[in-house]
C-alpha cells in the first residue's frame, strides 16, 4: 500500500475517533477509570485524630515533632488494549467488518486515555503473543497503535486467551485497566465453557479488566438459503451445511445463546465488567453505557 493511502486511512480513523473521544467519552472515560492507587502528596504537622499509622517517621526525627505523610487518589492510569487478532476478526456481514470495528473501538479509547493523562499499551494475541507494544503517552504513539491495528498482519490464525491474559500478568507489574477487544471465541472442545477463565480469574484479581466482546449478527443465525459451503477461519477447513434444515439452524443459534449465557457467567465470576457491540450497530451508545456503570 502507498505511504499517502496509509495515511489517508490513519487520518480517517483518528479524526473520528479524536473527535468521540473529546465530545462524548472523555468525561465518561475519566468517571469510569479513575485511578485506584493512592499516591504520596506531602508531609505536614501531626493534628489530633491523624491516623498514627500514616506518620512520617523519619522526618518526625529530623525536626523533633510529628509529621504525617498526606495521599491523594493516582489519577494516572495505565490502560492496556489486548487485541484479538485471531482468523475471526475478518468476519462481518454488515457495516464493519470485526477487525474494523475493534480498531475503532480500541482508538477511541486510546484517545480518550490520553486526553486524561494516561499511559496506553497493546497486546495483539491469536493463540500466541503476536506483538507488544509498551504502554507510552502522546498523540505520535497512538497513532502508531492505530496504525498496528490497521495494518498488522498475524502469523497464527487461531485464538488462546488464556496465553494473553498470562502474559499481561506477567509483564504489567503495577495495577492497570485493561480492555480485552474479541469475540471470545475460545471454549473448551465440545463445550460451551470458555478455555480462559482460570487465567481470567488471576488477571481480574491484579488488574481491572473489561470485557468488550465484538460480534456480527449473522453469527447468531443461519440464513435458510439451503446448501452453503462453510469455512473456518481460524483452522482453515471447509464444511457443507444445509441450512434449509430448520433443526440444524435452531442448534446452531442454540449453541451461540449457551456460549453467550456461559460467557455472562464467567465474566460475572471474575468479578471483570462486559459489553458485547455488534457490527452492525453504533458503539457509542454500548460505550457509554459501560462507563456510566462503572462510574
Amino acid at each position: 500500500m502507498e505511504a499517502s493511502e496509509l495515511l489517508k486511512r490513519v487520518r480517517k480513523i483518528e479524526i473520528k475517533t479524536r473527535g468521540l473521544s473529546r465530545q462524548i467519552f472523555a468525561g465518561q472515560y475519566h468517571s469510569a477509570f479513575k485511578g485506584r492507587g493512592m499516591a504520596f502528596s506531602e508531609v505536614r504537622d501531626y493534628q489530633y485524630g491523624d491516623d498514627i499509622r500514616n506518620i512520617d517517621w523519619n522526618v518526625t526525627a529530623r525536626f523533633n515533632q510529628p509529621y504525617i505523610k498526606i495521599f491523594e487518589e493516582e489519577r494516572e492510569l495505565t490502560v492496556m488494549l489486548l487485541i484479538d487478532v485471531s482468523g475471526s476478526r475478518m468476519f462481518g456481514t454488515t457495516n464493519l467488518l470485526k477487525k474494523n470495528l475493534v480498531t475503532e473501538i480500541a482508538a477511541v479509547l486510546a484517545f480518550s486515555a490520553i486526553q486524561n493523562n494516561d499511559k496506553i499499551g497493546v497486546l495483539m494475541f491469536s493463540d500466541k503473543i503476536e506483538k507488544f507494544i509498551p504502554p507510552k503517552k502522546g498523540r505520535t504513539h497512538i497513532l502508531h497503535i492505530i496504525r498496528e491495528l490497521i495494518f498488522f498482519t498475524p502469523t497464527s490464525q487461531g485464538t488462546n486467551l488464556s496465553e494473553a491474559l498470562r502474559y499481561l500478568t506477567n509483564a504489567i507489574k503495577k495495577r492497570c485497566t485493561t480492555f480485552v477487544l474479541s469475540d471470545f471465541m475460545d471454549f473448551i472442545p465440545d463445550s460451551v465453557e470458555p478455555n480462559f477463565t482460570n487465567a481470567l480469574t488471576i488477571a481480574g484479581n491484579k488488574h481491572d479488566v473489561v470485557a468488550i466482546r465484538v460480534y456480527d449478527p449473522r453469527e447468531i443465525e443461519l440464513p435458510p438459503i439451503g446448501l452453503m459451503k462453510l469455512k473456518d477461519a481460524e483452522t482453515g477447513g471447509y464444511s457443507w451445511v444445509d441450512t434449509s434444515r430448520t433443526s440444524l439452524r435452531e442448534a446452531y443459534t442454540k449453541w451461540w445463546n449457551d456460549t453467550g449465557i456461559s460467557l455472562k457467567q464467567a465474566f460475572s465470576r471474575c468479578n471483570v465488567d462486559w459489553v458485547p457491540i455488534s457490527t452492525n450497530e453504533d458503539y457509542v451508545k454500548p460505550l457509554i453505557k459501560l462507563f456510566k456503570q462503572r462510574a
